[in-house]
């Protein structure tokens, strides 16, 4: 915030003019260094000297009178961007997130109060649909792990060169609707698409529920091909970002019906983060699946938060575009971080369903010592998971929606207690004491005022 104050005042001490401005700088995500502006510190001197000229005209006083008696005054001041991290789990039936798209809506508005908003695929992706938002970052999940623990940081780009893996497994005439949709988001979205290539066999995708826990599942018999083809794309077409297209089976059509109504978990999704897990740990850049099936029959009954699916012949599209401003993942370890880069220490605000903070990302961040994130816990959104923040040990602040997680994230940015904000909210203040011990230590003792 840059705000300038011009109140020049004649010998009388009557100020004759006043003149006051305010200008706001948004750093967004593409460029999340410090920002400084050349152009306005020149603007303001200008104007400053044109003022005086007009004084020393109009006033018919001299020079040196003006400078003395019209007093200049800029301040200028530079917030930290608010960085906020959403995550939904994929194949955990989260009651929004669990379906095709159905958390875009939050992270959209999300981005309204964040200045920069990291998420990943299983919220952003929405199979036919998707929402260009510049202020969010699509990163994958085993990255956005590696990311919240530390060791990789986030590098914001303008563009990745995509390329595109197709399973061998995938007919002809589905893989000719997928190369349609590639060359439909070049044509029609000029997206960076450059080159695909097919495995050099059926990768077999399986997909089962994990009887532990309830959520989806699943692996490829043969990850070996899968990586042949992204080796291939890497060093030979120099793409630095993976769409993978795989062959799912089509058998398990009433587990599907009931995902297409609304209720249980997405069998597709919890192989689907395998295979992009995969492809990230072994090449380190950013990688989204999209699953290959046959167009299932109609329906009249279809639950609106599945229906994005339902509306073209692959679920491609938002993966391309996601995956064409993709942070790129820069290992903190290799010495290759540069000025720019998002690291986990940079995080504010971290927001997870009410029973999804056991993952890798949500313990690292809860457990954060250098920055520690203000982590917040959305009852309404509700998962097959038990991982409560309560159960872990971790302290969150227990929203029941998300537009209440969206109004204690403005007020944490704003500065404000976000307790402050509710009946009751603040209690007082408690006295800390040091009380000598009876061995000659000395320990700490927190009391409440009487």
């Amino acid at each position: 915030m840059a705000v300038l104050h011009y109140s020049p005042t004649f010998p009388t001490g009557q100020p004759i003019h006043s003149f006051t401005k305010t200008r706001t700088f948004r750093v967004s995500c593409s460029n999340y260094s410090t920002l400084t502006s050349n152009k306005v510190v020149c603007s303001i001197f200008l104007f400053h000297f044109v003022v005086v000229v007009v004084v020393v005209v109009v006033g018919n006083i001299s020079v040196q009178q003006t400078l003395l008696t019209c007093p200049f005054v800029v301040w200028v001041q530079f917030d930290r961007p608010y960085t906020s991290v959403m995550i939904v789990p994929t194949g955990v039936g989260a009651s929004i997130g669990g379906y095709a798209g159905d958390a875009l809506p939050v992270a959209r508005a999300l981005a309204a109060v964040a200045d920069c908003v990291i998420s990943h695929p299983n919220v952003l992706n929405a199979a036919m649909l998707y929402w260009p938002i510049p202020n969010v970052l699509y990163v994958e999940g085993y990255a956005l792990d590696r990311f919240a623990e530390g060791s990789w940081a986030l590098q914001t780009v303008h563009q990745n060169k995509v390329g595109l893996v197709l399973d061998a497994g995938i007919e002809d005439e589905l893989r000719n609707r997928h190369l349609q949709v590639a060359d439909a988001a070049r044509a029609s979205l000029g997206l960076p698409v450059v080159e695909y290539v097919v495995t050099d066999t059926p990768l077999q995708v399986e997909m089962w529920v994990d009887p532990t826990c309830g959520k989806s599942t699943g692996r490829i018999k043969r990850p070996d091909s899968l990586l042949r083809a992204v080796n291939t794309l890497v060093n030979l077409a120099r793409v630095n970002a993976i769409a993978v297209v795989g062959r799912f089976p089509d058998e398990d059509v009433e587990g599907m019906e009931d995902y297409r109504q609304g209720k249980g978990i997405d069998l597709l999704a919890g192989v689907e983060a395998v295979i992009s897990h995969l492809v990230v740990k072994e090449f380190q850049i950013p990688c989204a699946h999209a699953p290959a099936m046959s167009p299932l029959p109609l329906s009249s009954s279809l639950c609106p938060r599945s229906a994005a699916e339902e509306i073209g012949y692959t679920f491609l599209p938002c993966v391309l575009a996601g995956l064409s401003r993709a942070p790129q993942y820069i290992d903190r370890n290799s010495g290759a971080l540069v000025n720019g880069c998002i690291c986990a220490s940079d995080i504010d605000s971290v927001i997870l369903p009410i029973d999804a903070f056991g993952g890798e990302g949500a313990l690292a961040f809860a457990r954060n010592s250098t920055n520690k994130p203000l982590m917040i816990a959305v009852e309404e959104n509700q998962t097959v998971l038990t991982d409560t923040p309560d159960k872990l040990g971790i302290e969150a602040v227990k929203v029941s929606n998300y537009w209440e997680a969206i109004g204690v994230i403005a007020a944490h940015k704003a500065g404000i207690d976000p307790n402050s904000l509710r009946r009751n909210g603040i209690k007082n203040i408690r006295c800390n004491t040091i009380v000598p011990s009876y061995n000659g230590c000395v320990k700490n003792s927190v009391m409440s005022p009487a």
